[in-house]
C-alpha cells in the first residue's frame, strides 16, 4: 500500500509564508493561522512542502489504508487559498449559503482572498470541521 506523502515536517511556517510573493496572500495566511490556532488550540506546523496544519488525527479507512493528517489546515496555492475541512461539507450547507465567493471539492474550500468571504462564517465552518473530525477520529 502506498505511503501517505503528506506528513508533518519541521520546516518553518514563517519562512514558507514569507516566501510568498503576494503581500495580501501573506496577510491572509497569517489571519487564517490566527483563526485556526484559536479554534484548535494547536501551533501551526508544515505538512509536506505547502500545507500549514494544526493538530493531528489518525485515520483508518475500510480499505485498510491509514495515516495521520492535520485536524485543520490550509495551503496558499497558485489559484486559491485552499482550506481543508476534513469531513466535507454535508453538515455545512447553511454556512456555505452565507459564506460569499468560493468553490469546493470533496474536502477543500477554495477562496481567492479573505475579503471575498464572511470571516465569521468561515470561522464557524472551521470550528464545525474540527469538531466533526474529532468525533469521527477520537483520540485513542
Amino acid at each position: 500500500m502506498a505511503e501517505n506523502k503528506t506528513k508533518q515536517t519541521n520546516a518553518s511556517v514563517d519562512k514558507f509564508i514569507n516566501s510568498l510573493k503576494d503581500e495580501t496572500e501573506r496577510e491572509d495566511c497569517y489571519k487564517i493561522i490566527k483563526i485556526m490556532k484559536s479554534i484548535t488550540k494547536e501551533e501551526p506546523k508544515m505538512w509536506g512542502p505547502s500545507i500549514i496544519g494544526f493538530g493531528t488525527y489518525h485515520y483508518k479507512y475500510a480499505s485498510g489504508r491509514e495515516g495521520d493528517m492535520c485536524i485543520a489546515g490550509f495551503s496558499p496555492r497558485k489559484q486559491n487559498l485552499t482550506i481543508y475541512l476534513m469531513p466535507g461539507f454535508e453538515k455545512q450547507q447553511s454556512q456555505l449559503k452565507k459564506l460569499g465567493k468560493y468553490k469546493t471539492s470533496k474536502v477543500c474550500l477554495y477562496i481567492k482572498s479573505l475579503k471575498d468571504v464572511d470571516v465569521k462564517i468561515l470561522k464557524e465552518m472551521i470550528s464545525i470541521s474540527v469538531k466533526e473530525t474529532k468525533k469521527l477520529y477520537p483520540d485513542k
